[in-house]
């Protein structure tokens, strides 16, 4: 590869130097931010023999080089620009963070925040619902359930007291994350939050009937009188408190130096902090949510069922941008404000549709990759988590999406029409019936229902037409027998195409046989949660879910990526014939932000390797302790130069497989080459 004419062709590519932001690299990728990405030209760049493939993700423009490649591309690329573009990844977020117009900054603001806080409220909202069982009347009969069975009373009050928890001190965990977002010292926004949800304050719940009644108690401050009033379960004041903290502390750091900052600088932030709050914000804000959530509310029921079309049609498309992060605030008002909230409701029946069009295509489709995929995804988004069913099956296809989108505005509209509320968050699918009402719970199902079966059914018989049309609903299948060869889809095991012969055959000619590096339990490719490795862009090959933290060279070979951050390798051997195959292996997904951290590197770059040498070692359960999974892909970088990727003979996939032991085989004559000569080799992939 030259590195210098690649660079320059990505660079003339992109738009030139000055449609770039910044730039950093990983173990595999370029990743840039882009003034305007409508100046890209994909079409070259996804054509060009030297690159991988495009994709954006995360407000970066990303350019698949390889591993050991991208490093070289990437110096090429800062030097033959005039400013300097290179930054860590670190400070590549940072980048993205203040890119966009100001609505999606603070869309992306707002996800920042809440995004955190989500397994806790789903965790106090599921508990919420469950109490719903024990205290709700009409659920069991005419009498609520700890009626029926008094020693329960005490079993629903622990429930009720840990469910309500995170919703009373609410202000405390938005303090904590609001600030940290915001540049300010995180402990200080939750002491901030404390403060407003004190015992001594009048309860925020019963601030409205406190005041009705005249007996609210005030401070007198200066002259005003200050409401003692608490703010339990508001989200809108703590957002707006914890910017005016976190600003107020970084002037202060600013203007203040050595002793006289840490110690004074905590004081008067939280003292300044506290009467801009009780005197300003506080009212201002409660008020100014009220009226949120009493204008959502009353523009619901004016609209009525309309309305519901409308909100259930929009509702995936909003998840593709990423607003409904911002939902959880407005929905948390509504409770307070509306009795319940329409939106929990309404996305449910979204997800479900989206779900039941990824299975329709599970159904039809004849592509392992796909057929797996949607499988997986179907079933997680029919129970609340649509990203994988949305980005993996349904926007590729187009048209599961679009009909996922009708269903949703019908079940919406039913919603509606049947006044379904939700009195805590959940699982955004069919389990969301035990965060609805007790008395709704019924039409939910009947909702449900009726749009997973109109959905399914849609989404079926589009797909039936087009395989009459088309042979097949995956476009990429069309015309093929053995699969997906123009997404060079990772091989799941010759019993999945019904050619152990033709994968035996491929074993005993001159295919270069790669052992697996790692002892766990072997992964489809295609499973995997990194969609770069998913679609083979990275590579063909497949993934490990390792039980030992030993990483060892699955070849005979020269080390050629070891990256910094010592979550990344790749060994290149050369085949019979002479030619190169490069064996890239990844230790988890987004292992990077770790920074080196729970791995330890035993070779370098340009080392001599033999098969089973230890490369390294990294700890398992720190690693998924820190958030990130350690499943493995081991995949042929450079595949797309070489001939087909076959499992080894008896390799079960899924199932176990050791260090050391044989796991696939390369074939260096090109996939065409074969076929012309009479080589079954590529009837095998999927």
């Amino acid at each position: 590869m030259d590195y210098k004419d690649v660079a320059s062709r990505v660079l003339a590519d992109i738009g030139g130097e000055d449609n770039i932001v910044a730039a950093a690299h990983c173990a595999t990728r370029l990743r840039m931010v882009l003034k305007d990405e409508s100046k890209v030209d994909r079409d070259k760049l996804d054509n060009d023999p030297d690159l991988k493939g495009t994709f954006e993700s995360g407000g970066m423009f990303q350019v698949i080089v390889g591993p050991g490649d991208v490093d070289y591309v990437f110096d090429e690329l800062d030097r033959q620009t005039s400013k300097s573009i290179a930054v860590s990844t670190e400070e590549l977020k940072d980048v993205v963070a203040q890119s966009g117009n100001w609505f999606t900054r603070a869309v992306k603001m707002l996800a920042d925040i809440f995004v955190p806080l989500i397994p806790i409220l789903v965790g106090g909202g599921l508990l919420m619902a469950l109490n719903n069982v024990f205290v709700a009347e009409g659920v069991f009969g005419d009498q609520a359930l700890i009626q029926m069975v008094p020693a329960l009373e005490d079993v629903s009050g622990l429930i009720n007291l840990l469910a309500s928890a995170p919703f009373a001190f609410l202000p405390i965990l938005v303090g904590f994350t609001a600030t940290k977002r915001f540049g300010g010292n995180e402990f200080l926004g939750a002491g901030m939050g404390m403060a407003m949800v004190m015992p001594s304050l009048v309860n925020g719940y019963d601030v409205a009937a406190t005041m009705a009644a005249g007996e609210m108690p005030y401070w007198d401050i200066f002259g005003l009188n200050v409401a003692q009033a608490g703010y339990q379960g508001t989200v809108l004041p703590v957002l707006v408190v914890s910017w005016i903290l976190a600003t107020i502390e970084k002037f202060l750091h600013k203007h203040l130096k050595g002793t006289v900052d840490f110690l004074v600088t905590p004081v008067l932030t939280l003292l300044v902090t506290g009467f801009i709050t009780f005197i300003a914000v506080g009212p201002v804000m409660r008020t100014a949510g009220d009226w949120l959530g009493e204008g959502l509310s009353w523009l619901y029921d004016f609209a009525g069922p309309v309305g519901g079309f409308v909100f259930g049609l929009v509702y995936s498309p909003i998840v593709i941008t990423g607003l409904h992060q911002s939902f959880p605030p407005i929905e948390i008002q509504l409770w307070a404000t509306a009795g319940g909230s329409f939106i929990f409701a309404i996305a449910s029946m979204a997800n479900i549709a989206q779900g039941a069009a990824t299975l329709a295509v599970w159904t039809q489709a004849k592509s392992e990759k796909l057929k797996g995929l949607a499988g997986a995804s179907g079933f997680s988004a029919i129970f609340g988590i649509t990203e994988p069913a949305i980005f993996g099956v349904n926007l590729r296809l187009r048209w599961p999406f679009f009909i996922g989108m009708g269903c949703a505005s019908i079940g919406g509209a039913m919603i509606a029409l049947f006044d379904v509320k939700a009195t805590a968050l959940g699982a955004a699918g069919f389990i969301g019936v035990v965060s609805m009402r007790a008395g709704d719970w019924g039409r939910f199902l009947l909702c449900a229902v009726i749009v997973f079966v109109l959905s399914f059914a849609a989404n079926w018989i589009y797909g039936r037409r087009l395989i009459a049309r088309n042979g097949s609903i995956d476009p990429d299948a069309v015309g093929t027998e053995g699969g997906d060869p123009a997404t060079g889809a990772a091989l799941t095991g010759a019993a999945a195409t019904g050619s152990t012969a033709a994968a035996g055959a491929v074993a005993a000619s001159d295919a270069t046989a790669v052992s697996s590096p790692l002892t766990g339990d072997v992964v489809a490719l295609p499973s995997v949660d990194d969609p770069m490795f998913a679609e083979g862009k990275l590579g063909h090959g497949l993934a490990v879910e390792p039980q030992v933290g030993e990483l060892v060279s699955p070849v005979d070979g020269k080390v050629v990526v070891t990256f910094p951050t010592r979550h990344a390798y790749a060994v290149r051997t050369t085949a019979a014939d002479g030619t190169k195959v490069d064996i890239l292996m990844h230790i988890g997904f987004d292992t990077v932000n770790l920074k080196g951290e729970h791995f330890t590197s035993l070779v370098n770059k340009g080392d001599e390797v033999t098969r089973g040498q230890k490369l390294c070692e990294f700890d398992i359960e720190a690693i998924k302790a820190a958030g990130y999974p350690v499943t493995t892909p081991v995949v042929v970088s450079n595949a797309k130069k070489l001939g087909p990727v076959l499992p080894a003979d008896g390799l079960a996939v899924p199932g176990p497989v050791a260090a050391g032991d044989a796991f696939y085989t390369v074939d260096s004559e090109p996939a065409e080459a074969s076929a012309a000569s009479g080589s079954t080799g590529t009837a095998t992939k999927a």
